[in-house]
C-alpha cells in the first residue's frame, strides 16, 4: 500500500479548527489538539445553552403571568385552565407581554374568563 501524507488536506482541517477556536484563551486557541477538544466541548455547551434558553424564557413568562394573575385574585394554573375552557387561545408569550405592557387589558382578560 502506498504512503499518504495528506499535506494540504490536513493543514486545511487544522486551520478550520483553529479558526473556530480563535477567541479561546491560551493553548485552547494555539495548539491543535487542545483546540480540537475545546471546540467539541464548546459546541456541546452551545447546544445545551440553546435548549436551556428556551426553558428559562418559558419560566420567565409563567412567572410574569402568575404575578399579574395574583394581582387579579387568580392563580396561574386556574387562569390557564379557564382560558382553555372559555376558548380564549392566547399563548404564554402574548399573555406575559400583555401582563407587563397593558395591565388593564390583562385584568379584562381575567374578568372574561372568571367563573
Amino acid at each position: 500500500m502506498t504512503r499518504v501524507k495528506r499535506g494540504s488536506v490536513a493543514r486545511k482541517h487544522r486551520k478550520n479548527i483553529l479558526k473556530i477556536t480563535s477567541g479561546f484563551q491560551g493553548a485552547h486557541s494555539k495548539s491543535f489538539r487542545t483546540a480540537n477538544q475545546q471546540g467539541v466541548k464548546a459546541s456541546a455547551s452551545a447546544y445545551l445553552g440553546r435548549i436551556n434558553r428556551k426553558r428559562e424564557i418559558r419560566r420567565l413568562w409563567i412567572a410574569r403571568i402568575n404575578a399579574a394573575a395574583r394581582r387579579n385574585e387568580m392563580i396561574y394554573s386556574n387562569m390557564i385552565h379557564n382560558l382553555y375552557k372559555n376558548q380564549v387561545y392566547l399563548n404564554c408569550k402574548i399573555l406575559a407581554q400583555i401582563a407587563i405592557l397593558d395591565t388593564n387589558c390583562f385584568s379584562k382578560v381575567v374578568q372574561t374568563i372568571r367563573i
